[in-house]
């Protein structure tokens, strides 16, 4: 624990004017973010009497060895350096939402040539313009299922489309009317774009507009006897309007905006939004957090302002937002806000009439999210502790292992050797700590085994004595280890490689920005994928290192036995135990992170293709060579001058494809083993570029 006066700055040294300032740690990490008008005020208040500050407070001070500052011109800077600073360090020590599940939205992907309706979840792309987020995902396609009698618009995936255009046949929307159909070229990308826009506006709440529109030709065709289109016209908006009834109106003024509610105690608090638009409720979400600095009800919604906003701009950000208490800084919210939409933004706390009535029942919604996430965080919470309890008695272990790792080895066949390393921490998966291994065949800097086949045993050394040679490394770089005369040091990495690729593992650049270092925390356990040889394995090569203060177990699948180091027997575990499935999940988690590695590897050796070593060949070429020729058989048929031809192809391009495809041995013929027939090969190069040696 550090004495705060022993980082304090020297009177006078921090300005009075506003500015953004960050606590670090002892490994130069970045704990804790904040922002204030005057840095001089709000810094003081950080080095007063211990006894004095809140818990929380006081917990990130002792913990703090250093502080420091950026100063800004004003408020609204602040604000938004604070924001990109909180999700950059990722402090552990300030307040972050977490999703209290992953929403799915209504997505329609205008980016694309003929823009497709679809349900999405994650993260946003550019060029998708998205609605929601909504409860359930099949509340999404009812309404759309009801929309695309009125927008037929395109709802089938890539492939889906690419084979429809290919053979001339729609799928069977288009046959019942519910997809206009351009892959067949019922209606050109212009007509499907207004469609796709229409759908969209109609989704933004321009509702009643289109409806009078579609009234209007309904009496028209009416009047002029073109009954059967006219009925059309009615069932149309008869659907438009059951759509619109799935949405209550909740506010009978048409207003677009965002309600945000709270509910907290002492340890968290969780936030429910509405999004209303065009008087109804087009989406709700909801956010819980740990208290883990000393924050009020303001505190948490300018947080949560930044958080829902932050990455958003344009209509996305309503004109109205309504809140259950003001930020201190409302001015530079505001402003910040409005920078975001481009145009006024009012930010209020509702106090009487519909606005009022709606925000209590998204305080309602907060407090029931809130008791639901502690119920279940109680029983995880007991269950996790008592799962690392029974690991740590069972291994003979001083203390419950806090940070688990563990290490899986895939190939197939021997081929496409590839590693996987896992993090939980707390019993929880920690993803951002995750990390992939190519393995290579090498232990330090001499060869020892190479197309041997498979050798997990080697294998599970080779990716162990990388990982904890970067842990060294680290420690090394930070002054905390240095080694001891004659020994040496860990292999050094060349600048910007990275350590997933496969290469040795060494120091990483100096952190001065204070991101967390991808190895520099070890674990209290490893856990290996395997029996008794992984396990000696991986305890080799931590004693090779001179690393004995991390323990290290594997786990059998095949009657599901803990091996330990220098053990003729396993450990065996009650089939009830929630240690062992700790452990199973553990170990299922590295498995499939690694099988996904190795197929992803191995799919990409299969797709290389001869052109891609010709230099300066970019994708387009390739393309517009293979759609010339229709085959890289063909094409390695051509003669210089043939390719030449080709529009974008000079000569010197078409003599280094020539060479290239002169160099690679053509595949031998396929064979229908059935009849004995040869199968002539002419579906763009496929089947030659698993031929062609790059495997």
């Amino acid at each position: 624990m550090a004495d705060p006066s022993s980082y304090r700055p020297k009177p006078g040294q921090i300005p009075d004017s506003p500015g953004v300032y960050k606590f670090r740690d002892e490994h130069g990490r970045v704990i804790y973010v904040g922002k204030a008008k005057s840095l001089r005020q709000r810094l003081a208040s950080y080095f007063q009497d211990l006894a004095g500050l809140h818990p929380r407070t006081r917990t990130m001070v002792t913990t703090a060895a250093s502080v420091e500052w950026t100063v800004v011109s004003t408020e609204v800077e602040a604000l938004q350096l604070e924001y990109s600073w909180i999700k950059e360090f990722d402090p552990r020590f300030n307040v972050k939402y977490r999703d209290d599940k992953s929403y799915p939205y209504l997505a329609v992907t205008l980016g694309d040539e003929f823009p497709r309706v679809q349900v999405m979840r994650g993260h946003k792309q550019k060029g998708v313009r998205y609605f929601g987020p909504y409860a359930h995902a099949w509340a999404i396609r009812e309404t759309v299922d009801l929309l695309l009698r009125v927008f037929p618009v395109r709802t089938c995936t890539s492939g889906v489309f690419r084979n429809a255009h290919r053979t001339g046949r729609p799928c069977l929307l288009g046959y019942i009317g519910k997809c206009s159909a351009p892959c067949v070229g019922r209606v050109t990308p212009e007509e499907h774009r207004e469609l796709a826009e229409d759908f969209c506006d109609f989704m933004a709440g321009r509702t009643g507009t289109y409806i009078r529109r579609l009234e209007k030709d309904m009496t028209a065709a009416a009047e002029d006897m073109e009954y059967e289109r006219a009925a059309r016209l009615r069932d149309d908006i008869e659907a438009l309007r059951r759509a619109m009834e799935k949405n209550a109106v909740v506010l009978a003024d048409a207003t677009d905006a965002d309600l945000i509610a709270v509910a907290e105690d002492e340890l968290e608090a969780a936030v429910q939004i509405f999004h209303v638009r065009g008087g109804r409720v087009r989406g709700q979400r909801g956010w819980v957090t740990d208290k883990v600095e000393a924050v009020d009800t303001a505190g948490l919604v300018e947080h949560a302002l930044q958080q829902l906003y932050g990455e958003e701009s344009g209509d996305a950000v309503p004109r109205e937002v309504l809140v259950p208490a003001l930020p201190d800084d409302l001015d530079a919210v505001t402003q910040w806000l409005s920078g975001r939409r481009g145009s006024q933004v009012s930010l209020r706390v509702p106090q009487r009439g519909d606005k009022r009535d709606l925000m209590e029942t998204v305080g309602r919604n907060a407090q029931q999210s809130l008791v639901l996430h502690k119920t279940k965080r109680a029983s995880d919470l007991t269950t996790r502790s008592r799962a690392l309890e029974e690991i740590a008695d069972a291994l003979g272990l001083d203390a419950a292992p806090l940070r688990i790792e563990c290490f899986d080895i895939s190939h197939l066949q021997g081929e496409d050797v590839v590693a996987s390393m896992v993090v939980f921490e707390d019993g929880l998966p920690r993803k951002s700590e995750y990390r992939r291994f190519q393995i290579k065949g090498r232990v330090g800097d001499t060869q020892v085994w190479h197309g041997q086949g498979q050798d997990d045993v080697r294998s599970m050394h080779e990716v162990v004595s990388r990982r904890f040679r970067r842990y060294l490394a680290e420690k090394e770089q930070t002054g905390e280890w240095l080694p001891e005369s004659g020994e040496a040091p860990a292999s050094p990495r060349p600048a910007g490689a990275d350590p997933s690729a496969g290469g040795e593992a060494g120091p990483a650049p100096a952190e001065e920005n204070g991101r967390p270092r991808k190895f520099a925390y070890p674990p209290q356990l490893v856990v290996v994928d395997g029996g008794r040889p992984q396990v000696a394995a991986a305890r080799r090569a931590l004693d090779e290192l001179g690393i004995d203060d991390v323990a290290v177990c594997g786990l059998a699948k095949r009657l599901e036995e803990v091996w330990l180091p220098g053990e003729d027997d396993p450990v065996v575990l009650p089939r009830t135990s929630e240690g062992l499935y700790l452990l199973q999940r553990i170990r299922d988690t590295a498995h499939d992170f690694a099988i996904r590695y190795q197929r992803g590897k191995r799919g990409k050796r299969l797709r290389t293709s001869p052109l891609d070593d010709v230099p300066g060949l970019g994708d387009a070429r390739k393309r517009a060579l293979i759609k010339h020729f229709g085959s890289v058989k063909r094409l390695r048929q051509a003669t210089i001058e043939q390719i030449c031809e080709v529009p974008g192809l000079g000569r010197k391009t078409a003599e280094a494809v020539a060479v290239a495809l002169a160099r690679t041995a053509p595949a031998a013929p396929a064979v229908n083993t059935a009849t004995g027939e040869i199968i002539e090969d002419d579906d763009g190069g496929t089947a030659h570029g698993r031929g062609s040696g790059h495997e």
